[in-house]
């Protein structure tokens, strides 16, 4: 257990950052979940509606610094390359 006085502040500070960063992982991963279940089924409209939620979350994702700015970039263009090639 820490003593100093700092040390117990980056205790509390990064236990409230570990825990905004997994709500935000956990959503953009159920938003990512949607969009390859409307591919899966053939959807093109859901899965394009999904995919702008989808596309939003990982943009937010990156810009807190939860994701790098390519993976989400690599996310989103893999999301629309898959929402493209429905027939």
């Amino acid at each position: 257990m820490a003593n100093i006085k700092s040390a117990k502040k980056r205790i509390l500070t990064s236990a409230k950052r570990a825990e905004r960063n997994k709500s935000v992982k956990s959503a953009v991963k159920t938003a990512v979940k949607k969009v390859n279940a409307a591919v899966e089924a053939g959807d093109k409209a859901a899965a394009a509606e999904c995919l702008k939620k989808a596309e939003r979350a990982l943009t937010m994702a990156a810009s807190k610094g939860v994701f790098h700015k390519n993976t989400s970039s690599r996310k989103v263009s893999r999301l629309s390359k898959a929402v493209d090639g429905i027939q």
